[in-house]
């Protein structure tokens, strides 16, 4: 029996809704054919936004997206993205695919897909390719209310009203994609460029450095030192690559070892925030400088016969693993994680939806985030579970890598308008663990349940069979006072509200 202790009494950090952001680039069908389609297309959408998508992500309350990049932030020049669309500037993709990029998409069409979302737009500005004025006219442009040149180009536009852009990440991997600088290089050109982010009117920008590559210290350290003080936070990216990073490894056709390595692997980011706070901490110790992990998820070689470039991979129950462990990592750390962005959206990487041509397909990691969306902005509660290894993986080929072990269960807690909602991953492929949940300063008087499950961890929905891998109810309780008990199946994830 695997006890799991929930302590109602000891409430910790509400947990930000931006956690369970997201992140569009313009890569392969992500924007184009996925997210948008254009006003004149057949395919049902409102103002070119594809209403499926739409109401899809709707339902499980997107926070936050992040555009335009990614690699392609870093060379996208936001004035090719405006005006009559017959005369935008069209460009090559040179980070994916090589295709025509025809800025059919840009500013006010973004703006407008947050519309209708009911998001927070998170732009990333341009530092690789860009310069300090074409940052500081595109936040004039988007925010100021008054008389100026990029406020009235706006208006000629079709948008007289100023948008609110409370997010701006002031380069994108600029340690690699975003130009190849060093640390203290990229620090010093933050300080330049973020200091004409202007706030305009009551727009506060909350300005994201580019933060660091996995485990790299050396550049959370040089950017905090240089930089600290001038940003509202620092960015992480890490993604789990079940071979390493020039193979990666199939998305479908994977053994049991590879799905243990790929669990244990995510479950790394958990050390990986700890050592980079830890580095924080040194440079602010008041805990003003937030951490933002805008590039995460599981990526696999694409998919046989796709463009190589355009990243497309299916996505299976081993991926609604990955997604339940990680989001638990980060509720853990809700004191100092500010915001999270899976990456991507639709139709590349560890995508929560996957469109072809009029169809649409939602993902089981898609169902991870249905299963969990009552967390955001909860109240953390504290949590004790216990769990025995089921498997493990060394983080790179150097005999003195670190190695991580994979637990067998994963869990949150968080308590909202009195409401409690545990979220609960067995990570096993073929054990049921019998679960004893106890509620200290807390009698349940009702329990209600979820649960994502399939047969084999390699389990995907198709658009042959679009709902193979989905929600159902569970309701295999035993509820006595403070005590609840429950099996929690192999390869699971399940969702439990008490009130």
């Amino acid at each position: 029996m695997s006890k799991l202790l929930i302590n109602t009494y000891n409430k910790k950090a509400t947990i930000n809704k931006n956690i369970y952001g997201h992140f569009s680039e313009h890569l392969g069908r992500c924007i184009y054919g996925g997210l948008y389609v254009g006003e004149n297309s057949d395919i049902p959408n409102v103002n070119g936004m594809r209403t499926d998508v739409v109401e899809a992500l709707k339902a499980i309350k997107i926070p936050v997206l992040r555009w335009p990049g990614g690699c392609f932030a870093d060379e996208y020049h936001w004035k090719d993205g405006i005006g009559p669309k017959e005369s935008r500037k069209k460009m090559i993709n040179t980070h994916w695919g090589g295709v025509v990029e025809d800025n059919s998409f840009g500013t006010h069409e973004f703006m407008e897909l947050c519309r209708q979302l009911g998001c927070e737009p998170y732009i990333n500005g341009n530092v690789g390719s860009g310069s300090v004025r074409e940052m500081s006219e595109w936040m004039e442009y988007m925010t100021f209310d008054g008389l100026s040149p990029m406020a009235k180009l706006r208006e000629e536009n079709g948008h007289k009203e100023p948008w609110k852009v409370k997010y701006f990440g002031v380069g994108n991997e600029n340690w690699g994609c975003g130009g190849n600088m060093r640390p203290e290089y990229y620090a010093d050109l933050y300080r330049r460029f973020a200091t004409y982010v202007r706030n305009y009117g009551e727009n506060r920008v909350y300005k994201i450095a580019c933060g660091p590559n996995v485990d790299d210290y050396h550049w959370t350290e040089a950017v905090m030192r240089a930089a600290g003080r001038h940003t509202n936070a620092i960015s992480l990216h890490y993604y789990v690559h079940p071979r390493g990073w020039a193979e990666k490894g199939p998305s479908i056709d994977f053994d049991d070892k590879e799905y243990y390595i790929t669990i244990a692997k995510a479950v790394y980011m958990d050390t990986l925030i700890k050592n980079h706070l830890g580095i924080m901490d040194r440079y602010d110790p008041m805990h003003r400088v937030g951490l933002v992990i805008d590039e995460w998820g599981a990526w696999y070689t694409c998919e046989p016969g796709t463009n190589p470039g355009f990243l497309y991979q299916q996505n299976t129950m081993r991926d609604a693993i990955v997604a339940a462990y990680t989001l638990n990592i980060f509720n853990s750390h809700a004191d100092r994680v500010v915001m999270a962005n899976l990456a991507q959206i639709v139709n590349v990487i560890q995508s929560v939806i996957l469109t072809e041509g009029d169809k649409m397909l939602l993902t089981p990691t898609y169902h991870v985030f249905d299963l969990y969306k009552a967390h955001q902005d909860a109240v953390l509660l504290d949590s004790w579970l216990e769990t025995e290894e089921i498997g493990r993986a060394r983080m790179g080929e150097h005999p003195f890598a670190p190695e991580i072990t994979c637990p067998n269960l994963s869990a949150s807690a968080s308590e909202k308008d009195g409401v409690i909602t545990v979220t609960i991953s067995n990570a096993s492929l073929t054990e049921t663990y019998p679960v004893d949940c106890s509620f200290v300063g807390k009698s349940g008087e009702a329990v209600t349940g979820r649960i994502l499950a399939s047969a084999r961890a390699n389990d995907h929905n198709t658009f042959d069979e679009p709902e193979l891998v989905k929600i159902k109810p569970f309701d295999a309780f035993r509820l006595d006072g403070e005590s609840l008990r429950f099996d929690i199946p192999p390869c699971s994830v399940m969702e439990i509200t008490v009130k």
